[in-house]
């Protein structure tokens, strides 16, 4: 049954209702933040322990595991642990250690056939994590199966905790955080882009460096002609150990711009926002709605560019099969920007999305980390194989080319670790439009107090 847009409230008017503003938000949080979280061996330490350890992490995607024996390793410093799709069904996860003698049983993502099998003194367990082959009768077989870590899965991703008396999945994500992502169905998407690379930087240079636009005029100046950044219009609203952030996806100073140029500015977006193109037909179409006789263009009070380009949106994407009900117009077009504690960043709009993740590097240098960029589509089924991204491993740094503003928050990031280093910069001083920066930082420091 359809959902009737004009009576049913929607999770994602937060924006209107609970959204603070950057001067509101930045009164809640610290925002000077010391350097040594960076540079410090020491803090990795702290960090490992009191989090890495401790919280839920994204690992995977649903699909991955799509089949009886499927698996996939995890890797977080030394700590090697393996989610793997059971004969009924079930995705757990393990430590990924044979329990004789330690020996690892899982390399990669791979397929497992019925038993699983250490190649040093043969013992086999099946794909629950049981130990079923060992003829040693001094070896209670009920005592030693596979170690389980707890597993979980949310929006077609899989967790993993490693810590076994971990509270659930859906305590940690919150209610809010679960009834707001729900209506996007991240679950049906397709990944489209997936690469992971090390990079010559501590995680949280990464995670800070997408917690806000203030940086945009600096190091994006191409996106400047196509978008506003207006830290007037931009809301955020904290969920606990997460945060959202949304600015209006608008063409670069609309106010004052006729029909015709409100037209021409989202008829470039494409050059940086490729999504766009799949609705320009549909937008083209409700554009020539409101031309005369004479082909002047003429929009009626309510009507701009940005309302027809979500209208265009949502009709594509209800015309090739996926339910946007549950989201409201803005989310048609604006990006909102996620962090979920303590690795995860995404925008996501009405059907698709972009996700970084970054971890300490497995050496444990905290000048070094781990990126993984992936990008999601929603697309009719039968296009998604045709458009699905492989993992691509990079292992010469510079030799994959991001797009664009990717590629320039790729290059700036190392430079800034390199400024990070100097001993006499002791913290850094956040504005109010870099608030999400301070209130990820807050969780952090919540969590190494906890230990």
């Amino acid at each position: 049954m359809s959902i009737d847009s004009s009576q049913t409230a929607r999770p994602g008017e937060w924006v209107d209702s609970d959204g603070l503003s950057p001067d509101d938000a930045s009164a809640l949080f610290r925002m000077q933040i010391p350097t040594d979280r960076y540079t410090s061996p020491d803090f990795v330490s702290r960090e490992r322990a009191a989090i890495w350890m401790r919280v839920w992490q994204i690992v995977g995607r649903v699909d991955e595991l799509e089949k009886t024996g499927d698996f996939k390793e995890y890797r977080i410093f030394d700590q090697s642990f393996v989610m793997m799709r059971g004969n009924d069904g079930v995705i757990r996860g393990f430590v990924n250690a044979c329990r004789h003698r330690g020996n690892p049983l899982f390399s990669g993502h791979g397929h497992a056939k019925q038993r699983i099998v250490c190649q040093y003194h043969l013992w086999s367990y099946d794909q629950q994590g049981k130990l079923r082959g060992c003829s040693k009768p001094e070896i209670d077989k009920d005592d030693y199966g596979l170690l389980e870590v707890p597993v979980d899965t949310f929006a077609g991703f899989v967790f993993l905790n490693p810590d076994p008396d971990a509270a659930p999945l859906r305590d940690f994500l919150g209610e809010d955080v679960i009834r707001i992502l729900e209506p996007y169905h991240l679950d049906q998407m397709t990944t489209v882009l997936n690469v992971r690379e090390a990079l010559d930087c501590n995680w949280k240079v990464v995670m800070d460096a997408f917690e806000e636009g203030y940086h945009v005029s600096g190091i994006h100046p191409q996106l400047l002609r196509v978008l506003v950044i207006d830290p007037s219009k931009v809301k955020y609203r904290f969920l606990d150990r997460h945060s959202i952030a949304v600015a209006p996806f608008e063409v670069a100073h609309v106010e004052g711009m006729g029909p015709e140029k409100q037209v021409e500015g989202i008829m470039e977006l494409p050059e940086t926002f490729p999504g766009v193109v799949r609705v320009l037909p549909r937008f083209t179409e409700l554009v020539d709605e409101h031309r005369g006789a004479d082909g002047t263009l003429q929009f009626p009070e309510g009507v701009t560019g940005r309302t027809l380009l979500q209208q265009a949106t949502r009709d594509t994407l209800s015309r090739d099969g996926l339910d946007v009900d549950g989201l409201t117009d803005a989310q048609m077009s604006d990006n909102h920007g996620w962090v979920l504690f303590p690795n995860f960043f995404m925008t996501i709009r009405a059907g698709e999305a972009t996700v970084i993740m970054s971890t300490p590097h497995p050496d444990g240098d905290p000048n070094r980390c781990i990126w993984h960029i992936t990008s999601f589509m929603w697309l009719p089924e039968e296009h998604r194989g045709a458009f699905a991204a492989d993992l691509i491993d990079v292992q010469e740094p510079g030799s994959f080319k991001y797009f664009e503003a990717l590629q320039q928050d790729y290059e700036q990031m190392p430079r800034q670790q390199t400024g990070l280093r100097n001993a006499r910069l002791d913290h850094m001083a956040l504005v109010n439009e870099e608030v999400v920066i301070a209130h990820y930082h807050s969780v952090i420091d919540r969590y190494l107090g906890a230990l």
